[in-house]
């Protein structure tokens, strides 16, 4: 990012990321600056007179009052072309892995490399022809960035008119690829590199809702408490409660047709253990690499504190890049709470007024602003082309009290909302979402879409889970005050269906290749196992059967094992399955009549 070589102010005063300039009376709300002689990122928060107040996104440590401060005239951007995919970024889209070569293990202050490579040649196919009229977000070609991702070079949204040049060959980021001449002759050249301010939403034609679900592979969360191409959740949950496991499990295993991970804040070892395995993880869509359709943000918990705001935005500002061209993105967050731990330090240095529990009043339009840009939409073109952002952001609250702000706020905004137990990841059931507290609003419209496309009966089913679910919470306090053995059969046969429920279908082993994902045709079929012992079970206890006879059934070793089925297998194995259930129960009643 260029700056003006002469100084646009002073600093004045110095409070850890925080620098008050004088002297600024030329700059903007939001502008970039560069701080000091050694030239520090930083970006205009607040503005009174001529005193601008700036967030250092680097460390500064030995900045004091009487240094320059440079002006660079535009909003922090991110850039956007071929190169994105695979990439790793810090919250401003520097790349890590270039600064590493340029500057070893250890980031220097002031580096100031370019975001995307500008000597790579790519090979660009024009779509459109010369002569042609095209407006913004038409796809003028297309470049395989990688074997899983084709991106598809748009107008920028902001142009329109004719088409008078496109290339047919290589070019670099920043060479012109077309020209197009406006309505009043001006002709413009058109590079693959496109800059957008991350504060600023990308716009679309249409915003729809969202009625896909994005299967995840994660039993507890496609039946359970699904969520929707488009949608929003969070993941909230104490320490040790696997809140990255469930992140770590969508982004691998979604069917996203691109993942975007922001790691903003959290701990250096969980981001090095994403950087560690994205590498080496098979995509289970394309059979390469994960990282051939994942753009990972790494902002640590021992990186600047201000870097942690915009890493958010830089994340979803590329979403809405490869949205736009017609594809699923999924961005996940993790965690929204080191976020806003970051807009209170600021907040708090800025000596605004204080909100609950100090974080600034704006705390809930601020989570809001960042949630709704995620959505279903109809895209800026010509013609029909449709993509969705699906957003899932982890909330860590102290001691896992979802009372505290931050959970609140997000709860208030959205649909999904996966609880978390340290009770369940202690006895090592993951994921460890808690079934009881849980919930899903776009189950209704998933199931419409799961009723038609998989199984006539998934909702129907779904719903009397969740009912022997919640039985079991019921009869398990019966069981602390009185005992098992004052349970009737019926109850007992209930209780173990909802074992078998939690234990052979809702835990999940990610370690495990066979079990780690779960397409949508054996979820439904495991559930309709379970369900169907559980009839029978019921249905035989009046025609003579016991509860000893129906535990020792062959079918519930059976049941117990058909998770570790391969897919390939697995219509064999159900038939079988349903078969030796069906023997057995007629046996039990042919047993019962001879009584």
């Amino acid at each position: 990012m260029g700056y003006h070589e002469e100084a646009a102010g002073t600093i004045y005063k110095v409070a850890g990321p925080l620098i008050v300039a004088t002297g600024m009376r030329d700059v903007h709300m939001y502008d970039v600056v560069r701080v000091s002689s050694k030239k520090l990122i930083g970006e205009i928060i607040e503005l009174r007179g001529d005193r601008a107040s700036v967030q250092v996104y680097e460390d500064t440590t030995g900045i004091g009052p009487g240094e320059p401060v440079y002006q660079t005239g535009e909003p922090l951007t991110v850039e956007l072309a071929p190169g994105l995919i695979g990439g790793i970024y810090d919250g401003i889209e520097r790349p890590l892995d270039k600064i590493r070569e340029a500057e070893g293990d250890r980031i220097s202050r002031g580096v100031d490399l370019p975001k995307l490579n500008r000597e790579r040649k790519w090979k660009f196919t024009p779509v459109a022809k010369a002569g042609e009229e095209v407006r913004g977000g038409d796809i003028l070609g297309t470049v395989e960035e990688t074997p899983a991702v084709t991106q598809k070079i748009m107008v920028p949204p902001n142009m329109a008119g004719t088409l008078t040049w496109v290339l047919d060959g290589e070019a670099t980021i920043t060479e012109p690829i077309a020209r197009i001449k406006n309505a009043k002759g001006v002709e413009t050249e058109i590079t693959m590199l496109q800059k957008w301010p991350v504060r600023v939403k990308r716009p679309y034609a249409n915003k729809l809702m969202p009625s896909e679900p994005m299967i995840t592979g994660q039993r507890v969360i496609d039946m359970l408490f699904p969520i929707a191409k488009g949608g929003v959740a969070a993941v909230p949950g104490p320490f040790g409660s696997g809140k990255t496991v469930v992140q770590h499990q969508i982004a691998k295993w979604a069917d996203a047709d691109i993942i975007i991970y922001i790691g903003c804040g959290e701990r250096g070892n969980e981001m090095t253990d994403v950087l560690k395995e994205f590498p080496e993880l098979t995509d289970p869509r394309t059979g390469l690499s994960l990282m051939e359709r994942t753009v990972l943000i790494a902002n640590t918990s021992d990186m600047p504190v201000a870097a942690r705001e915009a890493s958010i935005y830089t994340g979803i500002t590329i979403a809405e890049y490869f949205r736009d061209m017609g594809y699923k993105v999924a961005i996940i967050a993790d965690s929204t709470s080191r976020w806003a731990e970051a807009l209170r330090e600021m907040s708090g240095r800025l000596e605004e007024m204080p909100g609950e529990e100090g974080y600034p009043a704006y705390l809930s339009t601020r989570l809001a602003e960042f949630y709704e840009r995620a959505g279903s939409v109809k895209c800026l073109c010509s013609g029909d082309r449709y993509g969705a952002i699906t957003a899932i952001g982890a909330v860590s609250p102290p001691g896992g009290d979802t009372s505290e702000p931050v959970s609140q706020a997000t709860l208030r905004i959205v649909k999904v909302f996966w609880g978390l137990s340290a009770d369940l990841a202690y006895k090592r059931h993951f994921p460890a979402i808690d079934w009881l507290k849980s919930y899903s609003l776009y189950d209704k419209k998933i199931h419409e879409y799961f009723n038609s496309e998989v199984n006539e009966n998934w909702a129907a089913q779904v719903g009397e889970m969740k009912v022997v679910l919640q039985e079991e919470a019921e009869l398990n306090e019966i069981v602390r005050l009185v005992g098992f053995d004052a349970l009737t059969e019926k109850d007992r046969i209930t209780l173990e269906c909802a074992r078998s429920i939690r234990e052979d279908f809702l835990q999940q082993d990610s370690f495990r290749d066979i079990d780690r994902y779960t397409s949508a045709h054996k979820q439904a079929d495991m559930v309709e196992a379970i369900l169907e012992w559980y009839h029978g079970s019921l249905a035989a206890l009046p025609e003579g059967a016991t509860y000893k006879k129906i535990m020792s059934m062959d079918s519930l070793e059976k049941i117990a094992t058909m998770k570790y089925q391969p897919e390939e297998e697995w219509d064999s194995f159900y038939a079988e399955l349903k078969n030796t259930m069906a023997a057995e129960f007629k046996a039990m009643r042919v047993r019962g009549d001879e009584n």
